[in-house]
């Protein structure tokens, strides 16, 4: 049995594609049992815990061979997010010591390893938590995600413009699709051994926000361009959208503009091209 958490999201759902196409048994691990429906529909078993409650997830967990951890990501953090304790990972540790899979694959993300605190920071802090457990545990960092330019698409299609943090507009970064992730972590999966290790994941080439406006090019039919959003006017921008702490989310964005959060030569490349997601993300409805 496999154990997945966060599996209605995209990689989660990814990932379960994935196993089920193997034909392994699933078993989704959710808030709330309706959204689990289309994967029950395809064979999987269901389990309701938040990743808080450790009791609840422990039952989760218990009897399954393997576990895909997948932190939910918080945008705007509290100022002492990384020195308050983190119930989330605290009850994930408790639960997996107590159910000990014979394998956990970990979502981490591209720049756990920085060291200048930034929003990713709190992945740096999972895989130290989830580092101490006596059981296997690997460590998936993937690149920034090819489907944020989700958030693109509207002004794309009205405007011809995406805006853009990262600088320079043709410097290309490591950027994968989240299909390419599921696919690789339901590989580790499947993997028997012992420690820990780390893998990188980005995609077959890297991208930069200019390819992704010609991107949008190509799959309208018109021109767009990308346009940078100053760094001066970021704090407003954020705040004006709601954020109360943008600081974090600020330093990851010049984690990439600066260099200092990138992978090493080793990473492992995906398949999945820029055209095939955009024709992805074009295809949903608007709104």
């Amino acid at each position: 049995m496999y154990a997945i958490t966060g599996i209605t999201g995209q990689v989660g759902s990814a990932l379960a594609d994935a196993l089920f196409a193997a034909g392994r048994p699933v078993r989704a691990v959710v808030r709330d049992a309706s959204k689990a429906k289309p994967f029950v529909a395809r064979g999987a078993e269901v389990a309701v815990a938040e990743l808080h409650d450790t009791a609840a997830l422990t039952r989760a967990f218990s009897g399954a061979e393997a576990v895909f951890i997948l932190l939910p990501p918080v945008f705007d953090p509290a100022p002492d997010f990384l020195t308050a304790e983190d119930p989330a990972i605290a009850s994930i540790h408790d639960a997996l010591l107590a159910a000990r899979p014979k394998q956990v694959v970990a979502l981490s993300t591209i720049g756990a390893d920085a060291t200048q605190e930034n929003l990713l920071s709190r992945l740096t802090r999972m895989e130290r938590v989830l580092g101490g457990l006596p059981v296997p545990v690997t460590f998936l960092r993937a690149g920034w995600f090819l489907e944020n330019a989700r958030w693109d698409v509207a002004s794309a299609r009205d405007d011809g413009v995406i805006d853009s943090f990262l600088a320079p507009l043709d410097r290309k970064i490591a950027m994968v699709a989240t299909r390419d992730v599921g696919q690789l972590a339901a590989s580790l999966l499947d993997e028997r051994g012992e420690g820990h290790r780390v893998v990188e994941l980005e995609g077959a080439g890297r991208v930069s926000p200019n390819d992704i406006a010609a991107a949008f090019s190509r799959a309208l039919g018109r021109d767009v361009r990308a346009r940078l959003v100053p760094r001066a006017t970021w704090a407003a921008r954020f705040t004006a959208d709601g954020m109360s702490n943008p600081t974090p989310r600020m330093r990851m964005i010049d984690g990439f503009n600066e260099g200092w959060i990138d992978f090493g030569a080793d990473a492992i490349k995906g398949t999945t091209s820029l055209d095939v997601v955009m024709a992805g993300l074009l295809s949903k409805p608007a709104g």
